[in-house]
């Protein structure tokens, strides 16, 4: 497929811009780049995050023009910037680049010629480790979810605190005191290493990226996994897990000594608790195994624990 729109696609484009009702968002980009595939997000006013708009702050005009009406103040920032607009139209995701002019105290974009279809990424890759989850397991064509590790937290390793970006220590330290006394009362938390990367994935900033397909099934990210749980996060979905209920989850672990090149481990395990961020656009959902064989509990023990299973 074609990634810049042609001729009459872009004129059925702006015809739906003009009608209105489109929330969009802005990311500043390099200044100095000149072509879009070398454009990358700039760390400045936006602090490298999408800024939102709401419909009724695009206000697009039949010359093309867009007018910025009562945008946040973060975007008062980006006059004189470039910026990458992205949206969706008919769920596919598109963009441009275009500079934000001020005129009379009023932001304004023009939008160009060129109007692209964003590059779909491609998730699929060999993992050392992932899973699959299974939303209903008696069915004859199961409802399954792909599982797959966060770059930023090392698994099967003891969590430490430094993990953690020292500009969010203050409020994870705040999220690690409420649930630890949750845990007194509810006797839930085993040993509680989990907490550090649920702490860690809650107080990162929730980016609300446009994908080359809207409503596109995202994986699940792996924040801990050992003998006894394994932890999820997610950003804001669909998916609503409710407490004690029970999933079936594949463990798929690619090995890198011996004659077998990958083994795989069935289990069932409950919702044992649900942590939200403060906007709930994150949230960490901890299993804990209700079933496990013996012999895949001591390769789980002696993974994450570096200790002889005796």
């Amino acid at each position: 497929m074609n990634r810049e729109l042609s001729g009459i696609e872009r004129e059925l484009v702006l015809q739906y811009l003009i009608d209105g009702n489109i929330p969009v968002t802005l990311t500043v980009v390099d200044n100095n780049k000149n072509t879009y595939a070398e454009e990358r997000i700039h760390s400045l006013s936006s602090q490298v995050f999408p800024v939102a708009l709401k419909p009724e702050m695009v206000n697009v005009k039949k010359n093309g023009d867009i007018v910025l009406e009562n945008p946040p103040s973060s975007v008062k920032d980006f006059a004189g910037k470039n910026v990458k607009v992205e949206f969706y139209y008919n769920r596919v995701g598109l963009s441009f680049t275009s500079k934000v002019k001020e005129k009379k105290g009023t932001l304004l974009l023009k939008i160009p010629e060129k109007i692209e279809r964003i590059q779909d990424i491609v998730e699929d890759q060999n993992y050392d480790f992932s899973g699959i989850i299974y939303f209903e397991c008696k069915t004859v064509k199961d409802i399954s979810l792909k599982c797959i590790p966060d770059e930023n937290i090392p698994l099967f390793e003891r969590p430490v605190w430094r993990i953690i970006p020292l500009e969010n220590q203050k409020r994870a330290k705040d999220l690690l005191e409420q649930y630890v006394n949750e845990a007194k009362i509810e006797k839930n938390i085993g040993n509680g290493l989990q907490l550090i990367p649920v702490c860690k994935f809650l107080t990162e900033a929730y980016i609300n990226k446009t994908e080359a397909m809207q409503n596109r099934q995202r994986p699940l990210y792996v924040l801990f996994v050992d003998h006894e749980r394994i932890v999820l996060g997610y950003d804001y979905t669909t998916w609503n897990f409710v407490l004690n209920d029970e999933y079936g989850i594949k463990l798929e672990f690619l090995l890198k000594k011996g004659p077998i090149a990958s083994r795989n481990i069935f289990v069932t395990a409950r919702v044992n608790k649900i942590y939200k961020s403060a906007d709930e656009k994150k949230l960490c959902v901890d299993f804990v195994y209700t079933s496990l064989q013996e012999e895949d509990l001591r390769f789980l023990y002696e993974k994450a624990t570096k200790n002889l299973f005796v």
